[in-house]
């Protein structure tokens, strides 16, 4: 190799013009530093491509938990013509009982449940209850030889970690779909207030293994096989953009689903989005945080006290409200028929309201 390309294996002189007596000790430590170095690239490399070679070991092990929901209901059209209605989503077995946890808008509407498992049994699904607001819901089955997945913990995933999501996309027959991807990022919110069928989730985990319709309900798995997330949404408009319920969300409102049902929520009867710097200038609003209005129902608490769409809730008692998903947790603290005083800026002014809660969907 010419010594011009590496200038530090030049010959040392000193001030003299006579040879450095360091010249071949240098030369030696170098060698030493560049097969160091080597190694310990390719130790490097080794890692970087340890989690590839993991994958198919995770997913051979945590396949048979992943299961395939395939919904119908019978519809009445014109002139009292029947029609049938299906859907198809994925869940993932939580206990060897046969519960599943899916999402809430695989099964909402729908009338029977059929549980297909990757090994080709198929079983009959109950409903045991489900959640609008978290967009959570459970079914069982009654089944032998079940194997349940572990759920993880979703706080202790890192921006960048691989992550495995697992459904039954699109209707592609074969069994589940397997994607990998990376955690993109945490605390996501999805707030389509044009959309009052579909609920605003908060504190989502963004992934960019491919998620489809079907995906819904499947499990976001780490490197460790446990459940990180419960695969939710895409973005329509974006690739490579979806989303998952944190497992650690998803644990309590499973729990609660299994002890009674349902889950009782208190509404004002508003439909909002959250305020953020970024939404205060481009409507030139005056304030930077809280719920932005931008619907109410007209039958609803909110509106038989007089808020009016474009109204800024900013505090819920005495508590400030920082953004939409802190208002709805400030609202879950309390109980239907309670009376709460809530405090929206307009136009300039500051208005108290004192609506009463009404019991939620």
């Amino acid at each position: 190799m010419p010594q011009a390309a590496i200038p530090w294996l030049r010959k040392s002189h000193r001030a003299d013009g006579s040879s450095s007596p360091f010249r071949g000790l240098s030369v030696a430590f170098l060698c030493l530093a560049m097969i160091a170095g080597a190694k310990s690239a390719a130790h490097a490399g080794a890692q970087s491509i340890q989690p590839q070679m993991r994958i198919p070991a995770v997913v051979a092990r945590v396949l048979p938990s992943v299961v395939s929901i395939t919904t119908r209901r019978i519809e009445k059209g014109e002139f009292n013509q029947s029609s049938l209605k299906a859907g198809v989503g994925s869940g993932v077995i939580v206990d060897r009982k046969g519960h599943i946890l899916t999402n809430n808008h695989v099964v909402e509407g729908f009338e029977e449940f059929k549980v297909t498992l990757p090994d080709g049994r198929t079983f009959r699904g109950t409903l045991v209850g489900g959640d609008f607001f978290t967009d959570l819901a459970v079914l069982k089955i009654e089944g032998k030889d079940l194997r349940p997945l572990r759920l993880g913990d979703s706080s202790t995933l890192a921006i960048g970690e691989t992550v495995i999501a697992i459904g039954s996309p699109l209707w592609i027959e074969g069994g589940p779909t397997v994607t990998v991807g990376v955690l993109s990022g945490k605390r996501r919110s999805m707030e389509e207030a044009d959309e009052p069928d579909q609920p605003m989730l908060h504190d989502l985990l963004q992934t960019d293994a491919a998620i489809n319709p079907g995906n819904s309900g499947g499990p976001l798995l780490n490197l460790s096989g446990e459940v990180v997330g419960i695969n939710t949404a895409i973005m329509p408009s974006a690739h490579g953009i979806g989303f998952a319920i944190p497992i650690n969300n998803a644990k309590p409102v499973m729990q609660t689903l299994l002890a009674h049902g349902e889950i009782v929520r208190p509404s004002m009867g508003v439909t909002a989005v959250s305020v953020t710097p970024q939404l205060a200038f481009t409507n030139d609003l005056k304030v930077e945080s809280g719920a932005l209005v931008v619907r109410v129902d007209k039958d609803g608490p909110a509106a038989a006290v007089g808020m009016q769409p474009d109204d800024i809730i900013l505090a819920v008692g005495s508590d400030v409200v920082e953004d939409l998903h802190h208002f709805h947790e400030l609202l879950f603290r309390r109980q239907p028929g309670e009376t709460v005083q809530v405090t929206v800026w307009r136009n300039g002014e500051t208005l108290r309201l004192l609506p009463v809660l009404v019991r939620d969907r």
